[in-house]
């Protein structure tokens, strides 16, 4: 299938092709810090497997992974492996179902975790939908630069749809400086501005 097949697949057509089942919003287990489920756009991450920014040596982590889509479809597209993990054990349950009817499920694994507590091992991306407060997000960003100083490797953050919360407390984060974004409003009617990916860097000198 060309690419001009791929960006005339509905979400429901993406879903199908892929073999799993993420369409639809689910609000059941919000809470004070974790916001509801819902999946990320197949054209934004159509955006992303076309940016360059994942490579099949890539080691991405999705935080709030919900059912699992953005790692089942990067996994696919680009052949990286991926890590999905949530504080949901109805959300991972439902991603490790569409994993294991999926020809990707060599590359990637789930786990029933708070993200600030995960403990990274070969992760170098690390992907954002607004999974969490900026309270969580703080703790996340400590983990994950101690772990770029045990192992130095260039790191990136790839945030869609940031909140302007979200934005100014990547913006204070030391070690952390933004590195470019990938436009994504013409994917969508309208103008909204936070149609897009933001992509924040930690560097080695």
């Amino acid at each position: 299938m060309n690419q001009s097949d791929h960006s005339s697949l509905s979400e429901q057509d993406w879903d199908k092709k892929l073999h799993i089942f993420t369409c639809g919003r689910d609000a059941a287990e919000e809470d004070d810090h974790h916001f509801p489920y819902e999946p990320t756009p197949y054209d934004v991450l159509r955006c992303l497997a076309e940016s360059g920014y994942i490579k099949r040596e890539s080691r991405v982590l999705d935080y709030g992974c919900g059912k699992g889509r953005v790692c089942i479809f990067l996994s696919s597209e680009c052949g990286c492996r991926t890590t999905g993990i949530d504080f949901s054990g109805k959300m991972i349950r439902a991603a490790q179902e569409n994993l294991a009817r999926s020809a990707c499920r060599n590359l990637v694994q789930f786990r029933c975790c708070p993200a600030e507590q995960y403990e990274m091992t070969q992760e170098d991306t690390f992907f954002f939908f607004n999974p969490f407060t900026d309270t969580v997000l703080h703790s996340v960003i400590g983990r994950i630069r101690k772990s770029w100083y045990e192992k130095p490797r260039l790191i990136r953050l790839l945030c869609y749809y940031p909140s302007d919360e979200f934005v100014a407390c990547l913006m204070t984060e030391p070690d952390l400086e933004f590195e470019d974004e990938i436009d994504c409003r013409d994917l969508f009617p309208g103008d909204n501005p936070r149609e897009r990916i933001l992509i924040f860097a930690m560097t080695v000198n």
